[in-house]
């Protein structure tokens, strides 16, 4: 017998709830989280930003998202 076991991506997603006059974040878009312990223990986040770098974030301009895997995919892609 063969055992599927079902992986989930490592890519992570947050959807912006504030921007504080940011130029490259906007309110209500969904944007790719990067992994950062050391942003994280001091509440940020590396986001792909819409200038298309990775820049640090305050955590609470985001709410994290748990996304299935082919709305990952897409966005992914999209970018």
């Amino acid at each position: 017998m063969i055992a599927i076991t079902h992986t989930k991506t490592t890519a992570k997603f947050a959807f912006c709830v504030r921007d504080d006059d940011c130029d490259d974040l906007t309110r209500r878009k969904v944007y790719q989280v990067l992994p950062d312990p050391d942003a994280a223990k001091d509440h940020y986040l590396r986001v792909i930003d819409d200038s298309g770098e990775d820049y640090l974030y305050p955590a609470i301009y985001f709410v994290p998202l748990d996304l299935p895997r082919e709305a990952q995919k897409a966005l992914t892609a999209a970018r």
